[in-house]
């Protein structure tokens, strides 16, 4: 096995390698003038197994078509299986024709995907309607969770914790970290008018004075559902919030922003942002060694 790191996946790839005990090296990736890829392996290929570790962040579609230019030349190169690990990864949320018209990026992007690899590894995919990699993929897919990770992570670091989705979409991720530890968990009920304009309600008691509420979720991009979040719970004047994610994308400033909604904010690695504290790859080199 060799593990590759890709453009967008070398701060995670070497430790990848080092938990999955396997030989690393990396993708070679430059720019012509007009703005086209240019990939190159530097090492042999040839009888093995080759592992591209890729996460989907900043130019997505640079991402995507380095992996795919990266596959095909391995496999042209004699490696016997490509395998990508992708501990982000894209265009999931359009899994249906919404609108008349409208292309169903997720489901083209699995199999354009699916043509050039024999294996993927997704890190807490954010399924809705596709509840399985395999209604996106054609070939061998394997859906990890960061789960035990942040559970372990609250476990040693927040005394008296309550846990907190704050919708529906992010109950699994609540729910299943909250019941690891031991602790309470409650999902509040979300409406979303626009991918920018939300309102969170919390629709059940909840009584949170003294308590450190930690909101669970996957995914952190513009951040207006956490904030709603936030404003709610500290009516409720807990001693602490704390946010947790897996996949830190804050666009928009939104890591300013909960920040100064007086919110503690950490994330897992998946990305790579300023406040990633939970490390996902020794996860993601035990699952290919297995």
């Amino acid at each position: 096995m060799l593990i590759i790191g890709c453009s967008h996946g070398k701060h995670l790839a070497k430790k990848v390698a080092k938990s999955a005990k396997a030989p690393y090296a990396e993708l070679f990736v430059n720019k012509f003038p007009d703005g086209e890829l240019y990939a190159r392996f530097r090492n042999s290929l040839k009888g093995k197994k080759v592992v591209l570790v890729q996460s989907f962040y900043g130019n997505i579609n640079d991402a995507l078509a380095e992996v795919v230019f990266a596959a095909q030349t391995a496999k042209e190169l004699g490696a016997k299986k490509v395998t990508l690990v992708a501990p982000y990864f894209p265009y999931l949320r359009q899994d249906k024709r919404f609108k008349p018209g409208e292309a169903i990026s997720g489901h083209i992007v699995g199999k354009l995907l699916s043509s050039y690899l024999d294996e993927i590894y997704v890190m807490d995919p954010h399924l809705h309607r596709d509840k399985t990699l395999g209604r996106i993929f054609q070939i061998s897919s394997h859906r990890l969770t960061a789960d035990p990770l942040i559970a372990q992570y609250i476990k040693k670091n927040i005394h008296n914790a309550v846990i907190i989705g704050p919708d529906w979409e992010s109950y699994k991720w609540a729910k299943k970290t909250a019941l690891m530890i031991g602790a309470e968990y409650r999902i509040l009920e979300k409406k979303r008018y626009s991918s920018r304009h939300v309102d969170v309600r919390i629709t059940k008691p909840l009584h949170l004075k003294g308590k450190t509420a930690v909101i669970v979720d996957d995914i952190v991009s513009s951040g207006h559902t956490l904030l709603e979040t936030i404003k709610d719970l500290h009516r409720l004047k807990p001693k602490k919030i704390v946010c947790i994610c897996v996949h830190g994308i804050f666009a928009e400033n939104a890591l300013q922003k909960l920040r100064k909604a007086k919110a503690e904010v950490v994330a897992c690695n998946t990305i790579p942002n300023p406040v990633a504290r939970i490390d996902v790859s020794g996860m993601l080199g035990e699952s290919i060694r297995e």
